[in-house]
């Protein structure tokens, strides 16, 4: 097997560079798991995975999520990133 060249290598690190710029937009991405999870990249560190039906309920819930957040972040409870 032989060794890329340098400007093999060059226009591989150049590619990689632009993928790696647009993930970090600060855009979320969606992707479907080989076991049939959807994941959430952008949001963290880690993405967040969880099935169709998890999902639902989330978004099913998401005003009730919506209140309790205000109501813990008058509270203080919450970690807060300073702008």
């Amino acid at each position: 097997m032989a060794e890329p060249s340098y400007e093999e290598l060059k226009a591989r690190l150049a590619e990689l560079e632009k993928q790696g710029a647009g993930r970090r937009s600060g855009e979320l991405e969606f992707r479907v798991g080989e076991k049939g999870g959807v994941s959430v990249y952008g949001l963290g560190r880690f993405p967040v995975t969880l099935y169709y039906e998890q999902w639902i309920r989330l978004l099913d819930s998401s005003a009730r999520l919506m209140a309790f957040l205000e109501e813990n972040k008058a509270e203080g409870k919450l970690k807060l990133k300073e702008k």
